[in-house]
């Protein structure tokens, strides 16, 4: 049998566009209905893996931003008066249309992402639900969760989210806020909006009061308003580190409560021990899970100097196999970039790889001819002061370097400017633990990587940000804790 005889081709597997109603353009979500733009600005939603125009969306303007903030503070005084158990019943109802209609989301939000199906049917969706599930049930407990007798909300909660996880991140915010008595006016990606307007609509379809949750699409000029506006008590934004030193400066001197979440350029540390398959397994899921646009992908692999052969060459027969192309295709390994901005500066950045010196690698890939796409790379000869070991290239690109003893393993890990996660792989409980203790970032994964559940904390360190989400710390961030 020859070689190419050998190779197992995969058929199509297209997920159906049929299941996803889209309207040709979308209002802003005020005080329980949909309206336009004050000023009647408008801007296109497109289809990263085509080009083609989705919707036409609402620009929303420093009225409507007024608008929006008035609606919640109207709103607050109900819904933060409603027993835990009433408002839990709302969560619970939320998260269980989010199940009925999770195949119509799933494709709805890898057609305006890029993301594939797959991850976006089998993470995205079940971790949404989850997640409101989780803070359904803490909303009537919050006097037993350790931040006092009698937590109270906040009051308004402005949260600006990423194109990276847009439905995800929407529920990392809404549920806990929705939980301990907040209302919330929430604004998501420009390049990603029309799974948070279908959310708009699942919160009518919950019967949830007007004005508890409040969504304005736009831009950053929009996201600035909210984050500054007076009648806002809490900001939680989850994005780049350098818009969150932007909020901070902000909202310095204010009263609001701040979370940010923001970058990183995370270590995956393989030492000699670990199992090559299932190490290789993580890496890839590391860093090419959503095209890599995931602030606590691993980025920086870190390979113990004696097996750094038997690793790459695993690593690159795997990679070898991984298949890029239409988000919708239930083959589709790595789906398309997010937007024509970002693949400019995954672009960027790999071109000052290979300037630099390190060694530039991808296997035969051919791209589509339309829509924003890059092959999944990686760099070997990599020192920590080349730029793709310290920028944040949110893109599928792997950056290799070489340790020989854990303590080096350690010292080349938190020399970044970020903290958010790490991974470390090998068959000795007694190392991961003195790893865990010695690396400084927020989520350190043991033998797997990008494993998340509502029940527990992310967040990080450094210019990864501040505070957490998920798990009962997830709670004291929407609490007036004494």
């Amino acid at each position: 049998m020859d070689k190419m005889s050998s190779v197992f081709e995969y058929a199509p597997a297209p997920e159906s566009r049929a299941v996803v109603n889209l309207a040709p353009s979308y209002g802003l979500f005020v005080d329980g209905e949909f309206r336009e733009a004050a000023d009647g600005r408008v801007f296109k939603s497109l289809s990263p893996s085509s080009e083609e125009v989705l919707a036409e969306v609402a620009q929303a303007g420093a009225a409507d931003v007024d608008a929006a903030v008035r609606a919640a503070r109207t709103a607050f005084t109900g819904w933060s008066a409603l027993p835990g158990t009433e408002r839990a019943k709302y969560l619970f109802r939320i998260a269980r249309i989010i199940q009925e209609r999770s195949r119509e989301l799933a494709v709805l939000e890898s057609l305006d992402n890029g993301k594939p199906i797959r991850e976006s049917r089998d993470v995205d969706l079940p971790l949404v639900a989850a997640h409101f599930f989780y803070y359904a049930g803490w909303a009537d407990k919050l006097q037993h969760a350790g931040f006092g007798a009698d937590p109270r909300p906040l009051g308004v909660a402005a949260q600006v989210i990423p194109w990276n996880f847009p439905l995800l991140m929407l529920a990392w915010k809404v549920a806990p806020a929705l939980a301990c008595g907040n209302t919330v006016v929430l604004k998501p990606a420009e390049t990603t909006p029309l799974s948070a307007l279908f959310f708009a609509d699942i919160c009518r379809q919950a019967g949830l009061p007007k004005g508890v949750v409040n969504i304005l699409t736009g831009d950053g000029e929009t996201g600035a308003a909210l984050v500054g506006h007076d009648g806002v008590d809490k900001v939680a934004f989850t994005g780049s580190t350098e818009v969150g030193k932007a909020i901070v400066r902000t909202v310095a001197g204010t009263r609001k409560k701040v979370t940010l979440e923001l970058g990183g350029k995370a270590a995956n540390i393989v030492f000699d021990d670990a199992p090559v398959d299932q190490a290789v397994e993580g890496i890839v899921n590391g860093i090419f899970f959503n095209q890599g646009h995931v602030c606590c992908a691993g980025s920086r692999l870190l390979v113990q100097e004696s097996v750094r052969d038997e690793v790459l060459d695993a690593l690159k027969r795997r990679m070898s196999t991984l298949r890029v192309g239409d988000p919708l295709d239930k083959n589709t390994d790595i789906g398309a970039i997010n937007s024509a901005e970002q693949l400019a500066r995954i672009t960027e950045l790999t071109a000052a790889g290979e300037a630099e010196g390190a060694e530039r690698w991808a296997p035969a890939c051919e791209l589509p001819s339309a829509g924003y796409w890059f092959a999944p790379t990686l760099f070997t000869g990599v020192t920590q002061a080349h730029r793709i070991a310290r920028e944040e290239i949110f893109g599928p690109v792997l950056s290799v370097l070489t340790f020989r003893t854990p303590a080096e393993a350690v010292e080349k890990a938190n020399n970044t400017p970020y903290g958010l996660s790490a991974g470390i792989w090998t068959e000795k409980g007694s190392r991961i633990l003195w790893m865990a203790d010695r690396l400084r970032a927020g989520v350190v994964w043991a033998n797997t990587f990008n494993k998340f559940d509502p029940t527990s904390p992310f967040g990080g360190y450094k210019e990864s940000g501040y505070g957490r989400e998920g798990g009962r710390h997830g709670l004291e961030a929407y609490l007036d804790v004494v």
